[in-house]
């Protein structure tokens, strides 16, 4: 028996890459790679750029960040009841004078006024009593409003939300969760408390910036910081790139704070310089308000925040 091999035909292996049949048949369009052109993309790598540059700048304040901004949030609390202390009779002629206020009532008026303001301002740096602590701020700062008869003042009501801002930062931070189950009543955990804090803390701050930009005479300086300003306070708001808004939020604010409210360089005997003083306290607090944004994050109903899902 012989067998027989046609050497003149070269005998091929043929090779199935999927013998299964398990690829997807349609043909691939390969991966496309972000244009380093773009806009969109030149300007996404800048803020990613920005944020590692605060993230490193930040490192040796971080541990501080919280105390250091604690502080200037009731800073103008602080102030506030020096200088009711220190004016006492003028205070009490302008409430029974101008607004009416019985002997004896605007005694007590400023009385708690000054003991509220001290003992919450305390009590919030020293993280002891938060909740109380900040009630009896917000309280303050409504009960002064309607007792001075500047709560229909525009400039006054800004600024006082966004102190209000900076106080409701203070409770979303250090945020006690008291667990009180009521039978048929839902709960709300402490986590999602703090996210509804955060996002209202991140609206009212930015109302003091949009006080500066409807009030005052326009340059063309003024044009530029106030529509970079108004970006700022949007991005703020809606928690996107929250950080590094609130980190341009905070040097703006400082810096017109220094030259715009220098009321150091006023007489002592010159009216301005109270409104002036008081003005400069109270933007410390916000950006006391801002710190804490930068230091803790937007929260949980932000952009930043929902875009890590994604």
């Amino acid at each position: 028996m012989t067998s027989r091999i046609n050497i003149s035909r070269p005998v091929t292996a043929s090779y199935n890459a999927d013998p299964h049949g398990f690829s997807n048949s349609r043909p691939s369009s390969g991966y496309r790679a972000a244009n380093p052109d773009d806009p969109l993309e030149k300007l996404r790598v800048f803020g990613k750029q920005v944020e590692d540059a605060i993230e490193i700048y930040s490192q040796p304040l971080k541990p501080h960040l919280p105390a250091i901004a604690r502080f200037l949030i009731v800073v103008t609390f602080y102030e506030d009841a020096l200088r009711i202390s220190t004016q006492w009779s003028d205070q009490l002629w302008y409430l029974q004078a101008h607004r009416h206020f019985y002997w004896g009532i605007s005694h007590l008026f400023l009385l708690l006024n000054v003991i509220v303001m001290l003992s919450g301002s305390t009590a919030v740096i020293m993280k002891r009593y938060t909740e109380a602590a900040v009630a009896g701020l917000l309280s303050v700062v409504i009960v002064q409003g309607f007792g001075y008869g500047l709560i229909f003042d525009l400039n006054f009501f800004l600024r006082n939300l966004s102190v209000i801002g900076g106080l409701v930062m203070v409770l979303s931070e250090t945020m006690i969760s008291k667990k009180k189950n009521f039978a048929g009543l839902p709960s709300i955990s402490e986590s999602d408390r703090k996210k509804y804090f955060l996002l209202a803390g991140r609206v009212l701050l930015i109302f003091l910036f949009l006080g500066f930009v409807i009030q005052g005479t326009w340059s063309i300086g003024r044009v530029f910081v106030s529509l970079f300003g108004l970006a700022a306070c949007t991005m703020v708001a809606i928690g996107f790139k929250a950080k590094w808004s609130a980190t341009f939020l905070v040097i703006v604010l400082s810096v017109f704070n220094v030259f715009a409210n220098n009321w150091w360089s006023i007489h002592s005997t010159h009216p301005q310089r109270d409104f002036l003083k008081y003005d400069f306290f109270q933007t410390l607090s916000i950006v006391g308000g801002l710190i804490l944004l930068v230091n803790t994050g937007p929260g949980g109903l932000s952009v930043d925040e929902k875009k890590k899902t994604y």
